[in-house]
């Protein structure tokens, strides 16, 4: 545990497992009061930033703070998301089950650096937990065959536009990080259309139909080994930043209340 101080008291840091911070406000601290390019430091540190003890913002102040890192990803409802479960969802992503691991931003043309969430509402040990994987610590520990493979691997993702993206991107599934340069990778997990509203396809680019379903099974075990992921369990007031190229997130299925309610901001 470290501390550091702001114009409104000392901010306490404590350490997630396996990765991520805490930074907490004795209260009535606002975001503004830490550097932007500080918050910036320790997200690339952690990975994923949790802030408790600050302000909530109103929504175009949200947004418009966001605007202070970076250009913001504009979607068709507007800069902020309203993330509810809803009660006839067109997409899975508002529904209360799980949401398998993805990338924001995948089916637009700009990849967002950083993803940025508060809550406004939020029932802890209900469910619902955002699962953050980092893929720096997957590609890291992969032996050297496995990442020579992993190097020549393209895959395809395509999914219906009913929410507020879609349509067909081929990524390769290594790339590098544009801040530390150490290798990341892109991964989307498929969805089975019984299961999941608006699902996500995947195709492997140059594998047939076993060889695929093989790969596919087994990056997406890999990535949710616990030695390689954090469930956020939130709380009223949380906000918190992630690095969207060092990391794949998801959400468990809700065991309890779905009243929560997330607002996200992408920024590129």
């Amino acid at each position: 545990m470290a501390t550091s101080t702001t114009p409104h008291g000392a901010l306490t840091h404590t350490p997630l497992r396996p990765f991520g911070r805490i930074v907490e406000a004795a209260g009535g601290a606002r975001i503004t009061d830490v550097p932007a390019e500080v918050l910036a430091r320790w997200t690339e540190e952690s990975r994923v930033l949790v802030l408790r003890g600050f302000d909530l913002m109103a929504k175009e102040e949200f947004g418009t703070y966001c605007r202070r890192w970076g250009e913001v990803l504009k979607w068709e409802p507007g800069e902020v998301i309203d993330l509810v479960v809803e009660d006839n969802p067109r997409n899975y992503l508002f529904a209360s089950g799980d949401v398998p691991f993805h990338w924001d931003g995948a089916f637009v043309e700009a990849n967002p650096r950083y993803f940025f969430f508060q809550c406004l509402n939020a029932t802890p040990g209900a469910g619902g937990e955002t699962v953050f994987s980092d893929t720096t610590a997957v590609y890291r520990d992969a032996d050297a065959e496995l990442r020579e493979q992993w190097a020549g691997i393209s895959l395809t993702y395509s999914t219906e536009k009913l929410a507020h993206y879609g349509g067909l991107i081929t990524e390769r599934l290594v790339s590098q990080h544009p801040a530390t340069g150490v290798p990341v990778l892109r991964f989307a997990e498929p969805l089975d259309p019984a299961v999941y509203k608006n699902p996500v396809h995947v195709q492997v680019d140059g594998f047939g139909a076993p060889a695929a379903e093989e790969f596919l099974a087994g990056m997406a075990e890999r990535l949710h080994r616990p030695e390689y992921c954090y469930a956020h369990d939130w709380r009223t007031g949380d906000i918190v930043i992630a690095d969207n190229y060092a990391l794949v997130h998801g959400r468990n299925a809700f065991s309890g209340p779905t009243n929560r309610h997330l607002q996200r901001v992408e920024v590129i």
